[in-house]
């Protein structure tokens, strides 16, 4: 069973930095892409930061410039530095992997780490 297990959030101050940190079961060798995403109340889940196989990244227009996403291929984790935080960043922040298989892919998330920006 995979597993995903993240932490790293909390309760910081407008213009703070946290890091996130998401663990995997798995080899990131199996790993199709991986990517955070964030959920705010009332609001639909969107990618914040996300790298393909290739290992290109890419970043929602919000967060470009403040977080950066990377990998740690020895450690199986994944992690999102968040710099120059604003209110608007609170939320849920989730990381997901797509394993492929053959020529299937499947998706799995982890339980979330809330993160919450002061102003």
């Amino acid at each position: 069973q995979v597993q995903l297990v993240e932490s790293g959030g909390g309760l910081v101050q407008a213009g703070g930095s946290l890091s996130l940190s998401c663990a995997a079961s798995v080899s990131m060798s199996s790993i199709d892409a991986l990517g955070w995403y964030r959920q705010a109340p009332g609001k639909q889940r969107e990618l914040v930061a996300g790298i393909i196989s290739s290992g290109s990244t890419n970043y929602a227009d919000s967060v470009k410039g403040r977080f950066t996403i990377s990998r740690d291929n020895a450690k199986n984790t994944i992690y999102l530095q968040m710099n120059s935080l604003k209110p608007e960043d609170t939320a849920v922040y989730y990381c997901k992997i797509r394993l492929r298989s053959g020529l299937t892919l499947n998706d799995f998330w982890g339980q979330g780490t809330q993160v919450t920006v002061s102003s």
